[in-house]
């Protein structure tokens, strides 16, 4: 039986967080709106006004709540983390003044699951302490995220092993201590065993950030952005940098990006419930042609269409996160698919409405709106392209089905009709008798 249902002491938990987002960590959007700025722990005037927040925040138990008890955190569980990703969703820096910003949850998982008790202790406790930031080096130039065509490669010598190659859109490069890096290790297996995942230092010799891309929805001043294009010139790290075994390495990768992906969409529906919000609110206070936008009825197709679509996503991701929480590992793959596929378009339609109403103000710097449109071809594309989603639903759902046993369809009313017939021959051949 599905149920969403919470604790009435859960819920104050989440009628606190609204308010501490709205009030407390949304401003800081607004001091310190570069793409990078909460991932830079060199920002001391970032993070003074960030540690107090961070540590209300544990103080109220609501530190790092994607973390189960082993890893100190609470232990909530999926359906629990949609309502509060809904809350994070609003505000850029809200993650991390929650201690759930990407890609820092997805390494901490990966270490959490692969890597040795000094590494925990080197990267994963600091990490989780909110101490450091990390970057996770995946996709390739010439590759992108198809792990088919990586070319960047690894092999030991004597008691290292070396990495050599190129990496494209390692997020927070440039503020990362260190960087979790997928590279091949056996060219010639099946592409799910070519390669295996290291940790490296980003002291390490060798690595040299070519440039830090900007986005869309970031600052376009050369070498801003927070996306670094890396090149690995051979660099040396200890056999015991390997986090799992050889050829592993898509393994370890598919252990973080589920989760990923469907935070991502929790937060989406915050984002696209704040574009909503805004949407409403203009409709009730801008007049035109004599009467409020709220009386004009495109107005009122633009309200009910986005809220119809808005809580058709929202269900989609809680049914999502309950099957995560009830079912065995991997159950839920089709289903986060599917919240990946959905989450741009959701995006897009609901944006795109609340920034026409708004007129010229919404195309502008002076709302929130441009940012948000900037973004959402980054969610097509982050975590794998939506055309690859499509894909994979797709083959999964028609594993369910088999091919039509003759040359019609199962459906072909004929045959059909003539079955039933034969089914109820006795009865259809009863002469009526009408009474006199």
């Amino acid at each position: 039986m599905l149920d969403f249902t919470i604790e009435p002491e859960f819920q104050e938990k989440l009628d606190w967080m609204a308010t501490f987002v709205r009030e407390e960590v949304e401003p800081l959007d607004l001091l310190f709106p570069h793409g990078g700025d909460p991932y830079d722990v060199g920002n001391d005037q970032a993070r003074a006004i960030l540690r107090p927040l961070q540590e209300e925040v544990r103080t109220r138990e609501l530190w790092a709540c994607h973390l189960g008890p082993e890893l100190g955190g609470p232990g909530y569980g999926q359906v629990k983390l949609a309502y509060m990703n809904e809350i994070l969703g609003r505000s850029y820096w809200a993650p991390t003044v929650f201690g759930t910003a990407a890609p820092d949850t997805g390494n901490a998982e990966i270490l959490a699951m692969f890597g040795t008790p000094e590494q925990k202790e080197r990267y994963l406790q600091p990490l989780l302490d909110g101490e450091i930031v990390s970057c996770f080096s995946m996709t390739e130039p010439q590759a992108g995220a198809d792990p088919k065509e990586f070319v960047c490669r690894a092999w030991r010598d004597g008691d290292a092993w070396v990495i050599d190659g190129e990496k494209w859109f390692s997020s927070n490069a440039r503020y990362a201590a260190f960087f979790i890096v997928m590279a091949v290790t056996d060219p010639d297996a099946a592409p799910q065993s070519r390669m295996s995942m290291f940790v490296v230092p980003a002291e390490t010799p060798g690595i040299e950030i070519l440039r830090n891309v900007s986005t869309m929805d970031e600052r376009d001043e050369l070498d801003e952005g927070i996306h670094g294009y890396v090149r690995y010139d051979q660099i040396r790290v200890p056999l015991d940098a390997m986090l799992g075994g050889p050829g592993e390495g898509f393994r370890v990768a598919q252990a973080r990006l589920g989760g990923g992906r469907v935070h991502h969409a929790m937060r989406t529906v915050g984002q696209c419930a704040r574009a909503f919000d805004m949407m409403c609110e203009r409709a009730l206070s801008r007049r035109t042609q004599g009467t409020l936008l709220a009386d004009k009825q495109a107005v009122q197709s633009f309200i009910a269409d986005s809220w119809i679509e808005l809580q058709q996503y929202r269900l989609l991701v809680l049914h999502t996160a309950w099957i995560i929480d009830t079912q065995p590992h991997g159950a839920a793959r089709t289903q986060i698919a599917m919240c990946k596929v959905a989450m741009a378009r959701i995006y897009h339609d609901i944006v795109q409405r609340s920034l026409h109403i708004h007129g010229s103000l919404g195309t502008t710097n002076e709302l929130p709106l441009a940012r948000m449109w900037m973004a959402v071809p980054l969610l097509a594309l982050a975590d794998g392209p939506t055309e690859v989603h499509r894909t994979t639903i797709a083959k999964q759902l028609l594993k369910r089905y088999r091919p039509a046993a003759g040359l019609f369809p199962s459906e072909h009313l004929p045959p059909r009709r003539e079955a039933a017939r034969r089914r109820y021959e006795e009865i259809l051949s009863r002469s009526t008798e009408v009474p006199a």
